[in-house]
């Protein structure tokens, strides 16, 4: 099986994958534009229907035990991330570049296939999903932190076990309808100058997706979120909402 497709499954959560069904050159090509939209709309203020298609976590008030669990998380990512500097080094341990053919990423993610199945089943702090890059000036890849993942069914209670909820916001996408397999051309269109299809799209009900020929996706990834340890020492600045 093609590795977004194990992506998908294990990491993301989707609800439906007929792969076996399809070509799959046309479902990785589909996979990865669905992962590169739910990036791309959050990397700044979000839109009224983009909110429609997010959930978070609920908001919490903060104790001071909370705020030392979670610098504990940060303290044991950055120990875990200091050699990864080079992304040859993260690929040698496993880890490799999400949608590599995707350029212009605002966000690169390098995936370890074997942490993400484990996170279903168990946190480990040094051993995130996976390392996140962004585009330097130079053109080099920049090691910027790390996404954590979690099983969509997964409870507030277990997620807060992870990392505090009211130092971190998970979210997970939900409510989306996408153009069905082999048919990225309409990933494009739009009605009444709105997408038809994806996180900016005003439709979220599935018969409003049926309507329009799509497929519909209740939750199509699971809890994640980004631990943006290079980005200093203020919690509210490292578990920021935005990739």
């Amino acid at each position: 099986m093609k590795t977004v497709s194990i992506l998908l499954i294990l990491l993301v959560g989707t609800t439906r994958v007929s792969a076996a069904q399809h070509d799959h050159g046309k479902h990785n090509a589909d996979s990865s534009r669905m992962v590169g939209e739910a990036d791309a709309t959050m990397s700044g203020p979000m839109s009224d229907n983009a909110m429609k298609h997010l959930e978070l976590s609920p908001a919490r008030t903060a104790t001071r035990e909370d705020s030392t669990r979670a610098m504990e998380v940060v303290r044991q990512l950055r120990s875990a991330l200091a050699k990864y500097g080079d992304t040859a080094v993260a690929v040698a341990d496993g880890y490799r570049m999400f949608a590599p053919k995707l350029k212009q990423q605002r966000v690169y993610h390098f995936t370890n296939y074997k942490n993400a199945f484990m996170a279903g089943f168990k946190f480990d702090p040094a051993k995130p999903t996976s390392i996140l890059y962004e585009r330097a000036a130079d053109g080099r890849l920049k090691l910027i932190g790390a996404m954590y993942t979690a099983p969509k069914r997964m409870d507030m209670k277990d997620l807060d076990e992870r990392v505090p909820l009211s130092i971190a916001r998970w979210h997970k996408h939900v409510k989306w309808c996408v153009p069905r397999l082999g048919h990225m051309d309409r990933w494009l269109e739009k009605r009444d100058s709105m997408p038809v299809f994806g996180p900016e799209s005003p439709i979220d009900t599935r018969a409003a997706c049926r309507a329009v020929g799509g497929m519909f996706f209740p939750s199509p990834m699971g809890w994640m979120i980004h631990a943006n340890v290079y980005a200093g020492s203020d919690l509210a600045t490292v578990f920021a909402h935005e990739h």
